[in-house]
């Protein structure tokens, strides 16, 4: 895919008529509301709701820099942050044929995270803490944004960005605030996510592991070593890249977790020499593949296209959970892939809709306030709206990095 083609000013919610005013109630939230009487808004652009309509997006690529890996960071079995590739991963090839058994060691060798910790941005606020000298701007450029970025966020926060046009069943909370004229952007678990991973059933739960299991086959802990299929899986270790890159005019500073790399020593730089870990069911029909190419690549490209990540390793597994045959799909070919499927996913609508998303974003989170959060919503088949709170629940920039990056 190309990083570099040329961007189309022209955003969906420029298109769109109807202007809203807002108005303030005793609790510090600001909802938007249908405008009554003369007085709607001086800036209607920046309450209107913004439309998913795919065809609103069928425009030109928008410019999407190469990503440049920034930094990097660990997160051991404890969570711990380090602010360095300890937990690097090597990638090793197994047979096309393998026969991993995914089920081995779920009973009995598993630490799972726990879920109900809500972490936000706090690790990637850590990463700056500690690199700020990587993202300062220059001693010559006049600004009061301390970290020369519009955007913080993690990648898969961006990555439900890209796949909404075409996402019809799970709707999202992103919660916004702009700090030091960088707007900061944090997920918050809608109750249709709560109420799902509460009634996960058993079936469930293992499956998730799955997908760990086969990252522990293919994966070594340096380059001179093997997998250790009998060791214990422990989901809280974690290593991420940091980059940078900028989506038209929009400067992204983002964070993803990392499965592995490349540990041939003629591996290009990172991030283009990270692979990407996935399983999923076995192909048998003509359906299947036409729902794999429609729905599964959509996300793998998503996620992978981002950051920079030039490939996907899949394990095809059967209904028991054993491996049957890997294949590696590269990020790059994967639009050519799904081109005869019909009213198949477009890679320039997901980009498309992200631009305009953060541009709509740019246009209603203008006030510099830790402590106010712009609160915005999506549903399946509706247009994205948001809501303002005020020292709120939904306040997610803790006060140490705050306190800090007040210092300068």
């Amino acid at each position: 895919m190309d990083y570099t083609r040329s961007h189309n000013p022209k955003s969906s919610y420029h298109k769109q008529k109807t202007a809203h005013k807002r108005k303030g109630d005793d609790s510090g939230r600001t909802h938007r509301e249908p405008p009554s009487g003369p007085n709607p808004w001086e800036n209607p652009l920046a309450a209107q709701g913004l439309s998913t309509r795919k065809e609103l997006y069928e425009r030109d690529f928008p410019l999407y820099k190469q990503p440049v890996e920034v930094g990097c960071f660990s997160l051991d079995s404890e969570r711990r942050f380090f602010n360095d590739s300890r937990q690097m991963r090597y990638y090793v090839e197994p047979d096309r044929n393998p026969n991993f058994d995914l089920r081995d060691g779920y009973r009995d060798r598993f630490i799972k995270r726990d879920d109900n910790v809500k972490e936000k941005l706090d690790h990637m606020l850590q990463w700056i803490l500690t690199n700020r000298s990587k993202l300062n701007a220059s001693a010559a450029t006049a600004s009061s944004c301390a970290l020369d970025v519009d955007y913080v966020t993690w990648r898969g926060h961006l990555t439900k960005l890209l796949t909404t046009p075409y996402e019809t069943r799970e709707g999202w909370l992103l919660a916004v605030t702009k700090f030091r004229d960088t707007l900061y952007i944090s997920e918050v678990e809608t109750e249709a996510a709560y109420r799902e991973r509460m009634n996960r059933t058993e079936r469930h739960e293992e499956m998730m592991y799955w997908g760990y299991k086969f990252e522990q086959y293919t994966c070594a802990d340096d380059v001179h070593s093997l997998p250790d299929p009998g060791g214990v899986v422990n989901t809280n270790e974690a290593f991420c890249t940091v980059v940078r890159t900028r989506l038209a005019h929009h400067r992204l500073l983002f964070s993803g977790e990392v499965d592995c790399r490349d540990k041939d020593p003629s591996a290009p730089a990172p991030p283009a020499c990270y692979v990407e870990l996935k399983t999923s069911a076995e192909i048998c029909t003509p359906k299947q593949r036409s729902n794999f190419h429609r729905f599964k690549l959509l996300k793998w490209w998503a996620q992978s296209f981002l950051p920079g990540v030039p490939r996907v390793v899949a394990g095809f597994r059967d209904h028991e959970g054993v491996v049957v045959s890997v294949e590696t799909f590269d990020i790059s070919k994967m639009s050519q892939l799904i081109k005869k499927e019909h009213n198949c996913w477009k890679p320039t609508v997901c980009m498309n809709f992200c631009c305009d998303f953060l541009s709509y974003v740019k246009h209603v989170a203008t006030e510099n306030n830790p402590h106010v959060v712009y609160l915005f919503s999506w549903e399946p088949h509706r247009d994205v709206t948001y809501s303002v709170h005020r020292d709120s629940q939904y306040s997610f920039l803790p006060h140490w990095y705050v306190e800090q990056m007040s210092k300068s």
